[in-house]
């Protein structure tokens, strides 16, 4: 596929239960996650759809990070199962043909020009040499890199790193993009062209599992929102539903939900999917 996020993809090139109408990107059914007598995650339900940009919220602690590695087929569930793209999370080489995943620290060779870098990935995603050059100038383009695509990636800024990262987990056009902190480290040009190519994204079905603390990017871009407290999920659903069931303003916003859920004592919207 050589789609740019200004070309989104048809739901056939990223469904890959073509046949059976199943559009669930990302299911999983009483996944839990244990270290010893420690439960980070607790029997987690999540269905999320082709083409939903999906805003995964917590407090630090809450199990966003197990999570994300357990879907990602890095780290193995203690109990319960999961599927990405159709294929079990325990297996790992069936998975990573299907998903892209920019970490909080992206993986990248510091020896490495930013052009090096994702030929490289290119390289190892299987893309042909005329989709990788292709994919590459446009999303060097769009993150304001190309003039600086051959400089060695130890010369450049957090945010020039965090760029050439999110370029990374998206050239491939993988079915799901999982996103840890896209906008760490960005300008606010930067962020607004990471929102957009999000957006962008989800209208050609790929699905964005993003999971952030900048709740006002989840308010703009998420169309479902899940809050995990304590490793369960304890509110899910779209964020105007969920500022709906939050009975105490008319003007509340995600963030009001998302205090109100990760309390001691969550009131109004806890347990809502």
């Amino acid at each position: 596929m050589t789609n740019s996020p200004n070309e989104p993809t048809t739901a056939t090139e990223h469904e890959t239960d073509t046949g059976t109408g199943d559009r669930r990107a990302i299911v999983t059914d009483d996944l839990t996650k244990e270290y010893g007598e420690t439960t980070a995650v607790d029997s987690l339900d999540l269905t999320v759809e082709h083409g939903a940009v999906y805003g995964f919220l917590g407090p630090n602690g809450a199990g966003k990070t197990t999570t994300i590695r357990m879907l990602t087929a890095l780290l193995p569930p203690t109990s319960g199962s999961g599927r990405v793209a159709g294929a079990s999370i325990t297996d790992r080489e069936a998975v990573i043909d299907h998903i892209g995943y920019l970490p909080e620290s992206p993986p990248i060779h510091e020896e490495f020009t930013a052009r090096e870098q994702l030929e490289y990935h290119g390289g190892l995603r299987n893309m042909d040499r005329s989709q990788i050059e292709e994919r590459i100038e446009t999303l060097l383009g769009r993150f304001d890199l190309t003039d600086a695509a051959d400089d060695r990636i130890a010369t450049y800024s957090k945010g020039m790193r965090q760029k050439t990262g999110l370029i990374q987990a998206i050239m491939h056009d993988p079915t799901v993009a999982f996103l840890d902190e896209p906008t760490a480290g960005l300008d606010p040009r930067a962020a607004r062209t990471v929102r957009e190519t999000i957006t962008e994204l989800a209208a050609g079905d790929m699905t964005v599992f993003l999971s952030t603390h900048i709740l006002p990017v989840v308010e703009e871009i998420a169309t479902e929102v899940g809050i995990l407290y304590d490793g369960q999920l304890v509110a899910e659903g779209p964020p105007a539903e969920l500022k709906d069931r939050l009975e105490t303003s008319e003007d509340s916003t995600l963030e009001d939900v998302f205090l109100d859920v990760t309390t001691e004592e969550p009131s109004a919207t806890d347990s809502t999917r």
